[in-house]
């Protein structure tokens, strides 16, 4: 499948990889894998391999933070780890309005502007992880190393 088939989301996040000298190339899933669960069975990989991108809000500013799939994010630990204010979930409208992408297929790259990242540590415990790439249909392989390149982000442990 060629870039300008995927859907108008995924294409901008395909576009920005190629754009980065990325590796990984987008793929379309048959099904929605809107959840770590779904998305590590339907590419048959570990849970923990799937790197979730999740939409907090700190002092107002969205930021990013790319989790293992295996555990949560403890937000007041990362909060204090990262230096950086309260971070609350925002809500579906704001990862929209921050990202352009909808809760469930949000990737780390192909958002209106850079946001402040955090990548999970717990990452680099997989030669390769996968991210969703703009729709719970489509996701992209890469690493933590490249993640940190593409998005600019900080390598920090998110869990407790």
């Amino acid at each position: 499948m060629t870039s300008d088939q995927l859907p108008a989301r995924a294409q901008q996040v395909a576009h920005a990889l190629a754009a980065a000298g990325a590796a990984g190339r987008v793929r379309e899933l048959a099904d929605a894998a809107r959840t770590a669960a779904a998305a590590a069975a339907a590419l048959g990989c570990e849970v923990g391999a799937i790197a979730n991108s999740l939409v907090f809000l700190s002092e107002d500013e969205p930021v990013l933070v790319l989790t293992s799939g295996r555990h949560r994010v403890d937000t007041a630990a990362l909060a204090e780890r990262w230096g950086r204010g309260e971070l609350r979930r925002a809500s579906p409208e704001q990862v929209r309005e921050a990202t352009g992408q909808a809760i469930g297929g949000v990737a780390p790259v192909g958002h209106p502007r850079r946001l402040p990242t955090v990548v999970d540590e717990a990452l680099t415990e997989y030669p390769q992880v996968w991210a969703a790439a703009g729709t719970p249909h489509t996701v992209f392989p890469t690493t933590a190393a490249e993640l940190l390149t593409l998005t600019g982000g900080l390598l920090l442990p998110v869990a407790a």
